[in-house]
């Protein structure tokens, strides 16, 4: 059996910046993968192509995941099995779910890059990146990003990719409050906002090239917020400030909060304090770009 851990991301800057003809949104932002994760086990038994889902406790008010041919793992399996011609495709996939759905974590995304990653290593197919990165492409546009993880400027639809330095060692307390956000309602309300807030990537960029995460934390900012509209989000994100967060904002499409830790202890002390009214809660910090072979 083989296990391929799928990393949540967070979006430390989110701008819509247009929208294509297609009617895909144009984006720009600063994404980092952090260490909540669901894990991916492979095993190659008999009976074809086959995915199930498990849901951890702390999920328990979420939407259980899709199975088989609805989840995107079992996409990302078949554009797999396509492009390789693999004769046996003969493998059960079971994704054990930590990340929680409808709040912009890319729960979903990570799910279908670590399916790529883990099929390569499960068959000894050493695809090249940028192989990998189309086949990514095509299943979503944030599944690129996943299948590389680290820290990026994500720009385009989110699949063009520019690895950024990682960030200076630093803590994550994530919120995801009961309410959730569809993303393509999300995007229908920022079609109909009359003035998007101005850019928040360059600010981020530069505290990144500072390494200072004070900046960072005050250079946050998310173009759906004011979009999204919930008050949830605005308490979440006082209730980390007051806990000590150098900044705080929303991820994706929301409904998941974010604040940014110096310390270990301030961290832990926030985690504690805020899971206590908002139990679907993580204390998490950021991983490195992962390696593909």
């Amino acid at each position: 059996m083989l296990i391929e851990p799928a990393f949540a991301k967070l979006n430390l800057a989110l701008d819509i910046t247009g929208k294509r003809a297609d009617g895909y949104h144009l984006l720009r932002m600063v994404n980092v993968s952090v260490s909540l994760c669901d894990t991916l086990a492979f095993e190659r038994v008999p009976g074809g192509l086959q995915v199930h889902c498990a849901q951890s406790r702390i999920l328990s008010g979420n939407p259980a995941a899709p199975e088989g041919k609805d989840n995107l793992v079992y996409r990302a399996a078949q554009a797999f099995f396509e492009l390789t011609d693999e004769p046996d495709r003969n493998v059960t996939i079971l994704v054990e779910k930590h990340i929680p759905s409808q709040a912009g974590m890319g729960g979903g995304s990570a799910d279908a890059a670590a399916a790529l990653r883990g099929l390569c290593r499960l068959y000894q197919h050493s695809l090249p990146a940028e192989t990998l990165y189309k086949m990514a492409e095509t299943l979503g546009a944030d599944v690129p990003f996943c299948v590389q993880g680290g820290t990026a400027l994500a720009e385009g639809i989110g699949e063009v990719l520019t690895s950024l330095e990682s960030l200076p060692p630093c803590w994550f307390v994530v919120c995801k409050p009961p309410v959730g956000v569809d993303t393509a309602q999300a995007y229908r309300r920022a079609d109909e906002t009359a003035a998007l807030p101005e850019p928040y990537t360059p600010g981020v960029l530069a505290a990144l090239q500072m390494n200072s995460l004070q900046e960072l934390g005050k250079a946050f900012g998310n173009a759906f917020e004011a979009v999204v509209n919930l008050s949830q989000i605005q308490n979440l994100k006082q209730q980390l400030r007051r806990a000590g967060a150098l900044g705080a904002c929303m991820t994706g499409s929301g409904s998941a909060v974010f604040g940014l830790f110096d310390t270990k202890e301030k961290a832990e002390a926030a985690f504690q304090t805020l899971r206590q009214n908002c139990p679907c809660s993580f204390l998490c910090t950021p991983q490195k770009q992962l390696s593909l072979l």
